[in-house]
């Protein structure tokens, strides 16, 4: 039996405004990955989308802290070809091979990672890839295209509007009259709570349009929901497992940014949540029946809403979730019985898995 290691490369960083929450679950991916199993090939991408071969550690600075965390290394441009089955690194020449990949593994939250662009890039180079395909990254991605294919499917979603930017509409009338006063602005493609904003009145409002459009060009408003917020990780390909739920309460009214990163006491995470068995079956049965028809694969978040009468609305999903030390996805499956190390082998195996199944179509 061969001991060759799979290398493993780790992509993370990215032009994304979530850059610095994809440094930090970078961490912890390149401390659980089992080294016994695998060889890590550390590619960076900085803030202007050069990668960069950080070997095989990882450069930090400020490591502890959430807001100024960065690359260290950004001095080792480099090129991963694109050709199938020619699975190198080269030097930003094109000229010199570094290194070799056997799977692609993408700590990219929000875009240009998380949205369906990295997986093209390991289609095309004919690499397994780590979560989510083209097609689920894309629209898990976008919360817009996200509501309107899961209310086709009879899965019940809050309320919204969608504003573009260059569509957009200053009937507040008109959609507090829809959605009611209390409002959630939100980039449509984005993540962890970057550039959301809840809104009590019309000034309010103008102000929260105007800063999400700042970070895509199209902002969804959405009612607010009153109920308990509940998330499940998702784990498999065609037939996925889920975890025992958790409860997310936060401080200050949403489970914010400055909540999820920078404030360690900015919310409690219950794990497990005080549901009833019932209560349970059916958040896990909803959250598996979100990431089979939103056609995800390897991993995925749920987060839904528990309200009265054990009414479960989807908020929205995470097709790559936060992987720091305080984060839901990975917390949950420890608490499920499936350590961190466990984890990202599997996620890695399951990778393996749907690359073997999509490379026995027929192409001619």
């Amino acid at each position: 039996m061969s001991s060759k290691k799979t290398k493993v490369a780790i992509v993370f960083g990215g032009r994304s405004p979530e850059h610095q929450i994809s440094l930090l679950s970078a961490q912890n991916v390149f401390k659980s990955l089992d080294k016994t199993k695998f060889q890590p090939v550390l590619l960076s991408i900085d803030k202007q989308g050069i990668w960069h071969l950080n070997e095989e550690s990882l450069s930090l600075l400020h490591e502890g802290d959430a807001d100024n965390i960065s690359l260290a290394v950004i001095e080792n441009p480099v090129l991963i070809s694109q050709n199938t089955n020619e699975h190198r690194v080269l030097t930003s020449s094109g000229k010199e091979q570094l290194s070799e990949i056997d799977v692609l593994f993408p700590v990219l939250h929000g875009t240009y990672g998380e949205d369906g662009s990295v997986q093209g890039l390991a289609k095309l180079a004919n690499l397994p890839c780590v979560g989510c395909g083209i097609l689920g990254s894309a629209v898990g991605m976008d919360k817009d295209i996200m509501k309107h294919v899961l209310q086709s499917l009879g899965i019940p979603v809050a309320k919204w509007v969608t504003l573009r930017t260059e569509t957009q509409t200053s009937d507040y009338n008109k959609i507090t009259e829809q959605l009611g006063t209390e409002l959630f602005i939100k980039p449509a493609n984005l993540g962890s709570s970057v550039g959301v904003s809840y809104t009590e009145t019309e000034e309010q409002f103008h102000k929260a349009v105007t800063a999400g459009l700042k970070y895509d060009h199209k902002v969804i408003v959405e009612e607010k929901i009153v109920g308990r917020e509940i998330e499940c990780a998702v784990l498999g390909n065609e037939n996925p497992d889920a975890s025992i739920p958790g409860e997310v309460v936060p401080r200050d009214g949403f489970y914010s940014y400055e909540n999820k990163y920078l404030d360690e006491k900015g919310a409690e995470l219950h794990i497990p949540a005080d549901l009833s068995n019932d209560q349970i079956a059916k958040v896990q049965a909803l959250a598996k029946q979100t990431f089979i028809n939103l056609e995800c694969r390897g991993m995925t978040r749920v987060d839904m809403f528990l309200c009265e009468n054990d009414k479960l609305i989807i908020n929205e999903i995470n097709t790559i979730p936060g992987f720091t030390n305080i984060s839901m996805y990975p917390k949950l499956w420890e608490h499920s019985g499936l350590p961190q190390e466990a984890l990202i082998t599997r996620l890695i195996e399951l990778a393996q898995e749907e690359h073997q199944k999509l490379n026995s179509l027929q192409l001619t």
